[in-house]
Parts: structure tokens; C-alpha cells; sequence
């Protein structure tokens, strides 16, 4: 079980390589939870994800041991490119095996830190398969969380959070396999033990709450989910100890607490975090977890990697989802004037029109009258219902979308 003093060798390792990432005060979020909030920001590490760290360390750990064939991972996303690019700056061969459905942004991301990226299975579970398959032919397999070099790598984040802010009382991180919140978990109970840690998960694939719950690791169905880098079905028979003895409670997100999470933090702290980056807001936001009062709290936002394409869905279903945008649609009597009317009245109650559909030929529509349909954007939930309330005393039959 990895200790404190490997925490620290790794830290000495990863000195000048890694980021030390900034710890940075939310006034907001501190004055919404009633506690000191600060969010511990991997979003900025080297590929944009904490996994550099625990790679790094693996990787110097066994360089003499490695051949001419390099090494090898499987992974979807952020292992990949935290292995590719701590490979790189070591001058060894690195192969990815990446599923199929794996994103082409991931892809190129990979590929520019130097490794081969070998595209393989329909799930992670095939991926990793072929991985170990290529492992027999002469490389060595780095596994994403359920080793005791990349828990120690990861571990380092603990120490940088103890020693920027010593009174820290709690520490939200999010749990996927568990690498991450068994290295922090470690670091943090060692050096300041009545400090509390709270693991956070997707509550589509809720699998460090089945293991605890039955006391074993075990193998859950995974939806889909906005943390996709947290999506592993399965805690680490190395991870689920660790989580078990200093772990004290372990809490859930829904999606849409998700995709509100992210939005809060681009708007709030123009901070883009990723899904799993963004669990522990959600947690907090969501009133899963209460903090003490007047006590720091630390999030740890893990990681930044967000698909450019998806980035903009996200964020528009995020701001549908907390009231700031509602769309919906009118039938009103073919005049000029009409719309004009409509939308004067929307813009007299701070309404923000973004985009207009106006359909003058639809084959349902009587004759004499056009559809419109609107796209505002507004302030949040009772905004929305004195608008809507605003136009049905106009006379207007509103359907919202």
C-alpha cells in the first residue's frame, strides 16, 4: 500500500516537470456554500489532466526495465496523453490503444506527444485487452490507476494542497478507478489527519458506491455520462483498500447537476473543466455534501479535456437546464407589426432574443396566421415564469419547447 515518503519521492521526481497547479479562492461558490471554497485547478497540468503526474512518476520509476518496444496503454482520453507526453519528454516508444469511438481531438492530441495511437474495440474493456495482448510482444503495460507508482504520482496534488493551505478541512475528488482519490486520500490523512475526504462519482456509473456497499470491488452497468473520464466500471483491487480506510464518504452527481457544475465554473471562474473535473462542484452545488462552516474546502477540479464540438452542447444544454435559456413558440395573426410587437414585448422584460424562427407556410398553419418561434435568453427559473406569464395576459398561447 503506497505510503507518504513514495508521495514524496514522486514529488521530488515530478519537481520541475509537472505543474504545480494553483489552489484559487471562489468568492462565489465560498459565499453560496457558507465555507471557504477553493478549487485545486489540474485542468491546467500538462495535457490538461492530473494523469501526467502519476505517468511521469511510473515511467521514471521503471526506465531501465523498459525494452526497445517502449510501453503501452489503453485509455479513452487522459492516461492516453498522460503517458504519450511523460514518454516523450523520456525518449521512449509509447503505443495507445484507444476504442474506436474515442474522440478525433483525443486522437491528434495523443499522436502530437509522440506515440502510436492504435484504434481498437467497441468498449475501454477491449481496448485494454489488446493492450495486454501487446504487452506480451515485448512492452510494458502502465495501467490507469491500479498501480502503486501512479497512486503516488497522483498523491502529490495532496501534498501541494496541505502545504498551500495547512487548515484545509475537506477535499472533494472525483472517483473513477480511484487512483486519484487513493494518492490524495494518503497525502492529505498523513499530513493532516482530522482532514475529511470525500469521493465524488457520476451517478451513472456509481461503481466506488456498489464496492463499498458490498465491501468488495465489483462490475457496474455504466450510462452514458457528461464525466466520461470517470466512467470505469470497476475500482482498483489496489485503489478500493485505500478507499476503504481513508475515504470517509463517498457521494453522487446527476447529469444535469453536471452540465450546471461546468457552466458555473466557465461563467464564475472562466475555468473549462471537464465532466469529471466538474463533479465536485455538482456534489456541492447539489447538497450532497455540506460543508462546516467557516471551514476550507478544497475541489479538486481533475482535469480540462473537453471535446471542441461537444463544448458548445454542453454548455447550451447547461444554461436550458438552470433557466438561462428559454425557447418556445407562438401563432400570431399574418400583419405587419405583429412580430414586432411580440418581440417588444419580450425585450421590455429583459429578455434577450438569440434566434428568431419565423414560418409563414408551415402545411398546419391556418390561413391568416405564421408561427414563430423564439430562443431568449434569461436569468434563471423565475424569469422564465414572468415572461411566460407576461405574454399569456397579452393574449399570446405559448408553447414552450
Amino acid at each position: 500500500m503506497v505510503q507518504l515518503e513514495s508521495i514524496k519521492r514522486a514529488a521530488e521526481v515530478l519537481e520541475g516537470v509537472a505543474i504545480k497547479t494553483p489552489l484559487v479562492y471562489s468568492t462565489y461558490f465560498s459565499e453560496e456554500s457558507g465555507a471557504p471554497v477553493y478549487l485545486k485547478l489540474e485542468n491546467l497540468q500538462k495535457t490538461g489532466s492530473f494523469k501526467f503526474r502519476g505517468a511521469y512518476y511510473k515511467l521514471s520509476h521503471i526506465r531501465d526495465r523498459i525494452g526497445g518496444g517502449g510501453v503501452v496503454a489503453a485509455s479513452a482520453g487522459n492516461h492516453a496523453q498522460g503517458v504519450a507526453h511523460a514518454a516523450h519528454l523520456m525518449g521512449i516508444p509509447a503505443t495507445v490503444v484507444m476504442p474506436e469511438w474515442a474522440s478525433i481531438g483525443k486522437q491528434v492530441a495523443a499522436r502530437s506527444y509522440g506515440a502510436q495511437v492504435v484504434l481498437h474495440g467497441k468498449s475501454l474493456t477491449e481496448s485494454l485487452s489488446h493492450a495486454r495482448r501487446l504487452e506480451g510482444e515485448g512492452r510494458i503495460f502502465i495501467h490507469p490507476f491500479d498501480d502503486d507508482d501512479v497512486i503516488a504520482g497522483q498523491g502529490t496534488i495532496g501534498l501541494e494542497i496541505v502545504s498551500e493551505l495547512p487548515g484545509v478541512d475537506t477535499v472533494l475528488v472525483p472517483i473513477g478507478g480511484g487512483g486519484l482519490v487513493a494518492g490524495i486520500a494518503t497525502a492529505v490523512k498523513s499530513l493532516r489527519e482530522k482532514a475529511k475526504i470525500v469521493g465524488v462519482q457520476a451517478a451513472a456509473c456509481a461503481s466506488a458506491v456498489s464496492a463499498r456497499r458490498l465491501g468488495k470491488p465489483v462490475s457496474v452497468s455504466a450510462g452514458k455520462s457528461l464525466a466520461d473520464g470517470i466512467s470505469v466500471r470497476q475500482v482498483g483491487k489496489l485503489t478500493f483498500p485505500v478507499i476503504e480506510r481513508l475515504v470517509d464518504d463517498i457521494v453522487t452527481a446527476e447529469e444535469e447537476q453536471i452540465a450546471a457544475a461546468m457552466l458555473k465554473l466557465l461563467e464564475r471562474k472562466k475555468v473549462l473543466a471537464e465532466g469529471a473535473g466538474a463533479v465536485p462542484l455538482a456534489a456541492l452545488m447539489g447538497n450532497q455534501f455540506h460543508c462546516r462552516p467557516g471551514q476550507p474546502v478544497v475541489l479538486v477540479v481533475s482535469g480540462g479535456n473537453v471535446d471542441s464540438h461537444l463544448l458548445g452542447k454542453i454548455l447550451h444544454q447547461g444554461l436550458f437546464r438552470t433557466g438561462r435559456i428559454l425557447r418556445f413558440s407562438v401563432e400570431l395573426e399574418d400583419v405587419p407589426g405583429a412580430l414586432a410587437e411580440l418581440l417588444r414585448l419580450v425585450a421590455g422584460h429583459q429578455g434577450n432574443i438569440l434566434h428568431i424562427h419565423h414560418d409563414r407556410m408551415g402545411r398546419h398553419l391556418p390561413v391568416g396566421l405564421s408561427r414563430v418561434e423564439l430562443e431568449v435568453e434569461t436569468r434563471d427559473y423565475p424569469h422564465i415564469e414572468q415572461l411566460l406569464n407576461m405574454l399569456a395576459s397579452g393574449g399570446y398561447d405559448v408553447e414552450v419547447r
